[in-house]
């Protein structure tokens, strides 16, 4: 029953997630529908971080809760760097990046022993893995220098965002699509929607170069 209610809860917050991720991506950033749009996306990923991390204890899956605290750092990076103007870290902000590298790393042992189990699952976890320290590491570096303002905060807050989107498509691909070997469907959408944040970021980087020689 307990489970049942909670898949319930989850799955509608990752619905209403995947919705609100869209309305975010495709209205013009800092208007009311985007903000509007962007902390119900939050809030929607805070419900499925919620009821994940139970539903994952309850099924004894280490995967899943890997993946939980992976994901859901995602997107509540992305929205510290939105909020947080001045670039100055506070405690919450490093005991983030604290737990993503700690998370990363649980993924790297844990992809080891799925490698040692012969479970093709351990691709999943290297690549997630090699994810989450990367941006521990980065995300650690800026808020070490302050140096996440103008265009470097709106980057980092549209790589958390989108990033944290990629999450939940990924989500609904697994669900509904079976791939062999099962890791394709994991890592699918980070392949394909990745080139496309990091085409974002260059286009922001170039448009805010663009201002301050104007």
């Amino acid at each position: 029953m307990t489970s049942a209610v909670l898949l319930t809860i989850h799955i509608g917050a990752g619905s209403l997630a995947l919705l609100t991720a869209a309305i975010a991506v495709f209205t013009p950033k800092g208007q009311k529908w985007h903000v509007r749009s962007g902390r119900i996306y939050a809030i929607a990923m805070a419900l499925v971080f919620l009821t994940a991390v139970p539903l994952a204890l309850l099924g004894a899956s280490i995967f899943l809760l890997l993946i939980a605290f992976f994901s859901f750092y995602l997107v509540f990076a992305g929205w510290r760097f939105a909020r947080n103007r001045r670039g100055r870290p506070h405690a919450i902000d490093w005991a983030a990046t604290a737990i993503v590298l700690t998370t990363g790393l649980g993924m790297g042992v844990y992809a080891g022993v799925l490698a040692g189990s012969g479970d093709s699952q351990w691709v999943t976890m290297t690549v997630f893995a090699g994810i989450a320290v990367a941006l521990g590491v980065v995300d650690g570096l800026y808020h070490f220098q302050q140096r996440a303002t103008g265009g470097r905060r709106i980057s980092r807050h549209l790589t958390g965002m989108l990033a944290g989107t990629i999450a939940t498509i990924t989500a609904v691909l697994v669900v509904n699509v079976e791939t062999n070997p099962p890791w394709i469907a994991w890592i699918l959408p980070t392949v394909v929607i990745t080139p496309f944040i990091a085409w974002w970021n260059i286009r922001v980087a170039l448009q805010y170069r663009a201002g301050r020689q104007a």
